[in-house]
């Protein structure tokens, strides 16, 4: 098994045309282990049982702060860890000090040697919406390219997930293609913190990096600097857009902001290499990877149980399902108010989010398919049932929704709406 990271690098070494042998040898790894990994593009998935914390993990933040002012020894280091109580040998702290040097020196070089399609840096921000009638944030998400400075933003109403990928396909679209890798704060979506204190990447943003054909690669904490290229932007566009503008939605402030960023941002002389932004990019866009056939599905995504009354509750409220899949577990995708519900990879109905909670949301046709389906009423409703179940047999106790007049119905028909009326 192999770490995450080694994964996201053999692919992104792959990428780059290297050969299995070559990143083989680079990476210190069997021929055979890169061509798995190649070939299935799964990531590596690690079984329950609890990894043993080793016993420098408690000084790893304080060796990165001491490595952080000056470039320590790793020999300087391990005599002040003995000081502070350090019981370990010096093998391990010699391998984390290389480590966590190594890792800095290839920060150093990516922050300043930056070739054509080789990196974007991207970040978020929030602007402040104050008037008279109402006081609240909404969100900018920016990306640039690294080489051309060709630079892409979008605002949404909340930091979410989905709007995290959600505004990276609009950016690979807007851009022409994707980055070979992609610079971040340790943002949650990126670098998850587990209860070791260790960091390790979400695993949707493995998925969908997979998906795109990037390396995710999260920068140091508390290093700012390091994602200079998407800082400085970011103040361009408070002080040559947002100044001044009168925000009425974000769907006008995203319409208004794609026209400055194609006649104003993206055709500006840049600062550092002193040619038209958008010549560069298109010297640049040859370099950027190709956009896949289909997009990411950046649903949220749920696990549902369907109960012996056909029906599964999500967000306080129930929606009704197929009688054939009670019992199992389902997954729900959600996005813009609209449920899919699936089975495995079957889709057994869409409904759309009801106003309000509480609400049952359904569809008459399924209450029909169980009517028809006489063994699931002889095995539920037969003659060794009580007296107060064998009226179902006869439709005496059958839901009173199966008389009501066709009329009825045909607003449940068109997608689903309120079975509560």
């Amino acid at each position: 098994m192999i770490p995450t990271e080694a994964f996201m690098d053999i692919l992104a070494l792959h990428r780059q045309g290297h050969s299995m042998r070559w990143i083989a040898e680079k990476l210190g790894r069997h021929r055979d282990t890169i061509k798995k990994y190649i070939t299935e593009k799964k990531k590596p998935q690690y079984n329950s049982q609890k990894q043993r914390e080793s016993i420098l993990t408690p000084y790893h933040q304080m060796i990165r702060d001491w490595l952080e002012q000056d470039d320590y020894r790793a020999t300087w280091i391990f005599d002040k860890l003995k000081d502070l109580g350090y019981t370990g040998g010096y093998d391990t702290v010699r391998y984390f000090v290389r480590d966590v040097k190594k890792q800095k020196a290839q920060l150093a070089y990516i922050r300043f040697e930056t070739e054509p399609g080789c990196q974007a840096q991207m970040d978020w921000a929030d602007f402040k919406i104050l008037d008279s009638c109402s006081n609240f944030s909404i969100y900018l998400f920016a990306m640039v390219l690294g080489f051309s400075r060709a630079l892409f933003g979008c605002f949404v109403d909340r930091c979410t997930l989905e709007a995290f990928m959600d505004s990276h396909i609009a950016a690979f679209n807007y851009l022409g293609g994707i980055p070979a890798e992609i610079l971040y704060d340790n943002m949650r979506h990126v670098v998850i913190v587990d209860h070791a204190g260790q960091r390790r990447f979400n695993p949707e943003i493995v998925d969908f990096s997979v998906h795109y054909g990037f390396n995710p690669l999260p920068c140091p904490p508390y290093s700012p600097w390091v994602k200079g290229k998407v800082e400085r932007p970011i103040d361009y566009i408070r002080e040559r857009f947002w100044r001044g503008y009168r925000f009425e939605s974000i769907q006008k402030a995203n319409s208004d902001l794609r026209s400055w960023l194609d006649s104003v941002a993206n055709q500006r002389i840049h600062g550092t290499h002193k040619q038209p932004v958008g010549l560069r990019w298109q010297q640049e866009k040859p370099f950027l990877g190709p956009l896949p056939a289909a997009d990411y599905d950046t649903s949220l995504k749920v696990f549902r149980k369907v109960y012996k009354d056909c029906l599964v509750s999500y967000d306080a409220n129930q929606y009704q399902l197929p009688h054939h899949v009670v019992g199992k577990r389902i997954m729900l995708k959600i996005k813009n108010s609209t449920i899919r519900f699936y089975d495995d990879d079957q889709l057994l109905v869409t409904y759309n989010s009801p106003e309000g909670k509480h609400q049952v949301v359904g569809n008459r046709l399924f209450y029909e398919q169980l009517q028809r389906d006489r063994s699931q009423w002889k095995r539920k409703y037969g003659r060794n049932k009580g007296a107060a179940t064998r009226g179902l047999t006869a439709s005496s106790l059958f839901p009173e929704v199966m008389y009501r007049p066709l009329s009825d119905y045909d607003q449940l028909v068109q997608g689903g709406a309120s079975w509560n009326n």
